[in-house]
């Protein structure tokens, strides 16, 4: 997915098992986190980064949700031992990460088929206005740089 392109749909199970769908959100913008998997080192950090600036997010107006092929139960469990206060959404059938090509077949432990660690913002028009993918797991994403962002979009 390329910036100015229009954002491919979601609908995904959050950790009480709804269905979240992302057209439910539309004229807002929309902050996407993909991550490779709960529990794992980076991916903590970058899920409780996010959680410790939440209110900033929530002062610009923005939805966030943090995306990855972990099951809905493995993510309510994950949420609540880390107290994250915002929407996390299972890709359990890996359908969304390769919608936004951000599908990685290789990881950790021999684990295959989980998301980049990767940022889109949607913009209320509903088309990606910032994108960031890591090609490195162990990186954490640009936060200045997608706050810079997030300011200048509507």
């Amino acid at each position: 997915m390329q910036i100015g392109s229009i954002a491919p749909h979601i609908a995904l199970y959050n950790t009480e098992r709804k269905k979240i769908d992302l057209n439910d959100y539309q004229g807002k913008k929309i902050v996407l986190f993909f991550f490779p998997a709960a529990w794992t080192g980076t991916c903590t950090a970058e899920m409780c980064s996010i959680r410790d600036d939440y209110s900033y997010y929530e002062g610009l107006r923005a939805e966030v949700f943090g995306i990855s092929v972990d099951s809905p139960l493995a993510l309510k469990k994950f949420k609540e031992e880390q107290q994250i206060g915002f929407q996390l959404l299972s890709d359990f059938n890996k359908e969304v990460i390769r919608a936004y090509g951000v599908y990685r077949q290789d990881f950790v432990c021999e684990m295959h088929g989980v998301a980049e660690r990767s940022v889109f913002i949607i913009g209320s028009d509903g088309t990606i206005q910032y994108r960031e993918v890591l090609e490195n797991p162990g990186n954490l994403p640009d936060f200045p740089a997608l706050k810079r962002a997030l300011e200048t979009i509507n």
